[in-house]
């Protein structure tokens, strides 16, 4: 298979999810079943594309890049900047092709486990057509060559996100989340233009490839090592918005308002996982001053997320705040320089992080057909303290639901064992090379964290007895269509689809093809030496699997204490910890900060700034206005009464006059006779006089 045909497959895959989006939203409630065949499809479609491009990639061309791109404005040699041409195109490489089955894989169990939860929408259709859009825009932010395409898309995202988030309009809660991920997105895109920006000012091109060129040969922004880090720095905003960094994350939990599916494909594998996906693609670009402050905002965020996820009891906020924290783990380990690590644990996550929330789904969807035969509609259905003893009623849930949970906590023989291990190991090579042992301290406590609060929601959900025995009987096991994702899902999750060895991904097909990128940045700034740090991280992979697997151990085996064996009381330990359950609970009271600082300052500046309209802007307009209106009646009256009085009074004198004159005009010969000798007695009388 050539280059040319997996370019072909490639913009089908990008297009075909558009077509399917327009058909749906034009015509989805005409067709049988309002479409959700066609878009579930078409996904599934885009996936064997997907796979196709990856094997073909990976085992034919794995160190090539193929590039299909073609000139849309031509603008010439402009003035004091030079030569300038915007290219539009398509770019596959390996890390563009992994995540293109990620994407796809997702985004059709998405579009499968939604037919059945989903079911009897009021906007069925309309649902299936705003999760073609955003498959559109993931797959072009994906397989674009350029800035500005992938700005383009990035916005698409948003908007989509929007779309699915506020789906259930109707409730306030959430129309209010789908504006607030709306609205804190947009701050970290600005950012993220403003660094497009000064590349595009520097190097007159947006294609990656012309970028990095240039970079390797010495040019960057403005001369300056600083500017570079800036630019680097800002692009990196644009992965804090949109993958819930501190301190942009607080949308996230939010979002969680949209439907159980919409929060496993946005908000656990793809949407969020494109700020990561950002920066491994721009990586070559980032000095080590920008490498520094992406591990330390990455570091803060998985600490973030993992103190807050403790306390949570609505299962899918849990799964929220535990999404923070894990992409705050890629993130730092981007950052460290645990390149091909992050990107890993990026690719793992999707899986087992998706199959949670499709799992709590499942619960969810349990729980609520429970309460509605109770025709109880005061319980929370997302409540884990309205659950427990699901394990024997729901045990293909249950078992998916476990495994992923044995994956997010890092437990040997899972895939998250495999990318966890390797980004703690980074994370201690980073720490030797440059003494920052901040850094993997705190990694390895969100590690021990993340164990005690996902089997803290597994025993809660799964274990012990049923909070109410008279719905236990009603509630059941989700229909195939729901649980086959499921399998799917906890099938990846295991270590034999990375690497055949269950203690080394760095053994695995997944490391033979994804390789630290070379800085093309000066030398100077350059981050870490990759040749250095690989050796550090060598060095330290095997304390760090020891390590984490105690750690993680530890968190399990205290989470069977408190919540299963009932050897410590829970409300006795939130009692102990007094101040610090609160801020975890009332998540560390961000929000309310936000509220108090920029939402009531936006207000506030906003009431000054529409009183100063009023009074000033519209005062002066007004007062121009009533001066203008006033000289508008001088001048009127003056018109009327002076100018129109002289008018009008010469008008009726000459018309007296001629008035007078016309008795005289005769027309008689002996009647001007007589006027004449009239008027010559009368100047011999005058004469005479003198």
């Amino acid at each position: 298979m050539t280059s040319d045909t997996l370019i072909q497959l490639a913009l089908y895959i990008l297009f075909l999810p558009l077509l399917g989006f327009l058909v749906l939203i034009f015509f989805g409630k005409r067709l049988p079943r309002h479409g959700d065949w066609l878009g579930t499809g078409i996904l599934g479609v885009t996936l064997i594309f997907s796979l196709i491009i990856l094997f073909v990639k990976l085992f034919s061309y794995p160190a090539e890049t193929f590039i299909s791109q073609f000139t849309w404005i031509d603008l010439g040699n402009v003035p004091f900047i030079g030569p300038i041409s915007i290219e539009l195109g398509i770019m596959l490489d390996n890390l563009s092709v992994i995540m293109l089955v990620v994407v796809a894989l997702v985004s059709f169990l998405v579009h499968l486990f939604s037919i059945g939860y989903m079911q009897g929408d009021v906007r069925y259709s309309r649902y299936f057509a705003y999760l073609g859009i955003f498959s559109f825009s993931m797959y072009g932010i994906v397989v674009t060559h350029n800035f500005l395409m992938m700005y383009i898309f990035w916005e698409l995202v948003g908007l989509s996100s929007y779309l699915l988030i506020g789906h259930w309009y109707e409730k306030k809660s959430a129309s209010n989340a789908a504006m607030k991920a709306f609205i804190v997105n947009r701050i970290g895109d600005a950012g993220m233009f403003i660094g497009i920006m000064i590349l595009f000012v520097t190097f007159s091109t947006f294609t990656f490839e012309k970028i990095f060129d240039s970079l390797a040969i010495g040019m960057i922004p403005f001369g300056s090592e600083a500017w570079l880090t800036a630019a680097g720095i800002l692009i990196f905003c644009g992965a804090i918005g949109k993958s819930a960094q501190f301190p942009l994350h607080v949308w996230l939990p939010d979002a969680m308002e949209g439907p159980t599916p919409v929060s496993a494909l946005i908000h656990a594998a793809t949407m969020v996982a494109a700020g990561v996906f950002l920066i491994a693609r721009t990586f070559a670009i980032m000095t080590g001053d920008a490498l520094m402050v992406i591990t330390y905002i990455g570091v803060i965020t998985a600490v973030i997320g993992a103190i807050i996820a403790i306390t949570q009891y609505d299962i899918k906020k849990v799964l929220a705040y535990s999404t923070i924290s894990q992409l705050g783990y890629m993130v730092m380990a981007l950052g460290t320089g645990a390149f091909t690590a992050g990107f890993f644990h990026l690719v793992t996550h999707a899986s087992f992080k998706a199959g949670l929330f499709l799992g709590s789904g499942s619960v969810i969807h349990a729980m609520h057909h429970a309460l509605h035969k109770k025709n109880d509609h005061h319980t929370d259905p997302q409540d884990i303290r309205n659950m427990g003893g699901l394990k024997k009623k729901m045990p293909i849930t249950y078992l998916t639901f476990l495994i992923f949970t044995l994956a997010i906590s890092g437990v040997p023989f899972t895939s998250g064992f495999l990318s966890k291990d390797e980004i703690l190991a980074g994370t201690l090579g980073f720490a030797g090379v440059t003494g920052h042992y901040l850094v993997p301290l705190l990694a390895f406590l969100v590690a021990g964290m993340t164990a005690f609060y996902m089997f803290r929601l597994l025993i809660l959900t799964f274990h012990g007895e049923h909070a109410d025995k008279s719905r236990e009987s009603d509630i059941h096991e989700s229909p195939a269509v729901m649980t086959i994702p499921l399998i799917v899902f906890a099938s990846l999750s295991i270590w034999i689809f990375y690497s055949f060895n269950p203690f080394g991904a760095a053994s695995g097909w997944f490391y033979s093809v994804m390789e630290r990128p070379l800085s093309v940045v000066p030398a100077a700034v350059q981050p870490v030496a990759a040749d250095v740090f690989k050796e550090a991280v060598h060095d330290a992979h095997t304390f760090a699997m020891i390590l984490s697997i105690l750690i993680a151990g530890l968190g399990i085996l205290f989470a069977f204490a408190v919540y299963h064996y009932r050897k410590i009381d829970a409300d006795n330990l939130s009692k102990a910890t007094g101040p610090l359950y609160s801020l975890s609970y009332n998540k560390l009271y961000f929000d309310e900060m936000y509220d108090k600082s920029a939402i009531r300052g936006t207000l506030g500046l906003a009431k000054i700034s529409a009183w100063f309209d009023n009074t000033i802007i519209d005062g002066i307009v007004n007062g121009s206005a009533t001066l203008t209106r006033l000289w508008s009646n001088f001048s009127g009256r003056f018109d009327n009464v002076v100018i129109d009085g002289f008018v009008n009074l010469s008008a009726y004198f000459t018309g007296f006059i001629g008035l007078l004159l016309r008795k005289f005009q005769t027309g008689k010969v002996q009647t001007y006779i007589v006027f004449v000798i009239f008027s010559i007695i009368i100047f011999f009388f005058i004469f005479r006089s003198w």
